[in-house]
């Protein structure tokens, strides 16, 4: 895994306070009423805009959350790549989606502290299907899924609840849809959480 500016306390602590500000200043609360554990896959839902990540690494600054998140190759290019990185960020090559799950299962296993942070629509686009790499990583590497969430009607995010996969994904994914029922993203028309299926 790499380096990341959680682990860097003086910046750390300005840039807590930098994001605590910004939200403020918004209007933006923080919702920390779930405890996250020292291992688990984060959902990032709904994913529609471009603010989604700004947003969701502020309010993991302001809950402490040392996090690594997923991206595309193409958001890693040379010298903003390097930042990208610093910054929790681990490039992806979305056509080894089977060797990115077993991989980070791997990390999970060979870590005592790990939180990574997964987007199952995988685009900021309309989606109706989210992929499933989120949930059998947290099954395969034994660890709970935080709901993490960005509701833009309401101003709020954080990570609402945390829930131990069961194994069987169309039921559990009922529990799932339930909780972002009411989230709203910055182009609600395209997330509808009771349309949204797994991808076979």
């Amino acid at each position: 895994m790499h380096f990341t500016i959680f682990k860097t306390p003086i910046i750390s602590t300005l840039v807590r306070w930098m994001s605590i500000f910004i939200l403020r200043l918004f209007g933006w609360r923080v919702d920390s009423s779930a405890q996250v554990p020292a291992k688990c896959v984060l959902i990032g839902a709904p994913h529609t805009s471009n603010w989604d990540f700004p947003l969701a690494l502020m309010i993991c600054f302001v809950l402490r959350i040392d996090v690594y998140w997923m991206g595309k190759n193409s958001l890693f290019p040379p010298v903003f790549g390097g930042i990208m990185r610093w910054l929790g960020g681990i490039p992806v090559d979305r056509s080894q989606a089977g060797n990115l799950v077993q991989g980070t299962i791997d990390a999970f296993n060979r870590s005592e502290r790990l939180l990574v942070i997964v987007p199952p629509e995988g685009t900021r686009g309309k989606v109706t299907r989210w992929k499933t790499g989120f949930y059998y990583i947290a099954h395969g590497a034994g660890v709970p899924l935080g709901l993490g969430y960005v509701d833009f009607k309401e101003k709020i995010g954080g990570v609402g609840k945390m829930f131990y996969p069961s194994g069987n994904i169309e039921e559990d994914m009922v529990e799932i849809r339930a909780f972002y029922a009411g989230v709203t993203g910055k182009n609600p028309q395209q997330f509808d959480s009771e349309h949204i299926q797994i991808k076979k």
